[in-house]
């Protein structure tokens, strides 16, 4: 979750620098860290400083993990001053590579809107939804933003309804339509003198607002713990107290499956997978003045690296590689 808490209200060139700092102490969790601090520092107008700490993270692009996303919070960034010709160059290359997440398309086409390149932000949009949910029954929350930002867009550009724009219907839960948030003769009533517009404006604005806040209540996701075969194997010879947890291997990786069935079925929204490593782990349970063998520090360290985004959104799609580290499709391995 990017920050967005207006400067006059937090430090943010301190806060970049803190997490600077955390990103050195923490290397396995700099990505995340780093990216953070860009975005305070972002927001403290500091957008040099911004790009610099982008570059620093792909200067070495074979460790990241979203690359991609680096590249396009590094586009949009640039755009802001004045660096049209190289963001566009950037947005250009992102859409050629085509990544399978969808927060890259989401950052590049929000980019492209906001400087009213309307065409270009839908058929973005397009593209993504395209490529991320065709033939997909029920769309993965972090595609949300694709098909609702194609849709605002598409009623910017006056475009008649299609499948995509009501199935985004669907996704929102919100009393005020789709239709109406998006509205472009929206800016028009906040003008207006007649007190049941204004009302009626005041009201799609607390619709907004509300979604906005739903948004940020989802910090990151439900996390199960995922240990690999090698890293469990260490992990049951050092603290063999813990082999009760984990009989054996595949028992894991069925139980983590089962585990978040049985949580979508119950409705827990915004789940997702953390993989865990020896080390890290004994290293969070020092911090936490506890031994390794303790069972019920598992569950906390799975939170610890969700919290630090380390989490990948369960169920991936379909076709994509399956979240326990083999080379089959998810709908092959452990989503069949």
């Amino acid at each position: 979750m990017r920050p967005d808490t207006p400067a006059e209200n937090v430090d943010h060139s301190a806060e970049a620098a803190r997490l600077e700092r955390t990103a050195g102490l923490y290397p396995e969790d700099a990505e995340a860290l780093l990216l953070q601090a860009a975005a305070h520092l972002e927001l403290s107008d500091a957008r040099p400083a911004a790009t610099a700490l982008y570059d620093r993270l792909l200067s070495t692009p074979d460790s990241l993990e979203n690359a991609p996303l680096v590249r396009a919070l590094k586009a949009s960034n640039l755009w802001e001053y004045d660096h049209e010709a190289e963001a566009r160059a950037i947005i250009d290359g992102i859409r050629t590579t085509a990544p399978r997440d969808p927060a890259p398309w989401v950052i590049v086409a929000e980019s492209l809107e906001s400087h009213d390149e309307l065409e270009a932000a839908h058929d973005t949009f397009t593209e993504a939804a395209t490529l991320l949910l065709t033939n997909v029954t029920e769309p993965p929350y972090a595609t949300h933003p694709v098909l609702i930002g194609r849709h605002r867009v598409r009623r910017m550009l006056g475009l008649p309804h299609d499948d995509w724009d009501a199935r985004a219907d669907t996704l929102h839960s919100s009393s005020i339509s789709l239709d109406e948030l998006h509205d472009p003769k929206r800016v028009w009533s906040l003008g207006s003198d007649n007190p049941a517009e204004l009302e009626a404006e005041i009201s799609r604005l607390r619709a907004e607002l509300g979604t906005y806040r739903e948004a940020l209540s989802r910090p990151f996701p439900v996390a199960v713990l995922h240990w690999p075969a090698g890293e469990l194997t260490e992990l049951l010879s050092a603290y063999p107290d813990l082999a009760t947890e984990y009989p054996s291997h595949p028992e894991h990786l069925s139980t983590i499956e089962s585990s978040l069935r049985e949580l979508s079925a119950s409705g827990t929204p915004n789940l997702g997978i953390v993989t865990g490593t020896v080390p890290s782990y004994e290293a969070f349970a020092a911090s936490e003045g506890s031994s390794p063998g303790d069972t019920t520090l598992l569950p906390q360290y799975a939170t610890t690296l969700a919290a630090r985004g380390r989490a990948v959104v369960w169920p991936p799609q379909r076709t994509s590689e399956c979240w326990c580290g083999e080379t089959q499709p998810y709908d092959v391995c452990h989503g069949s």
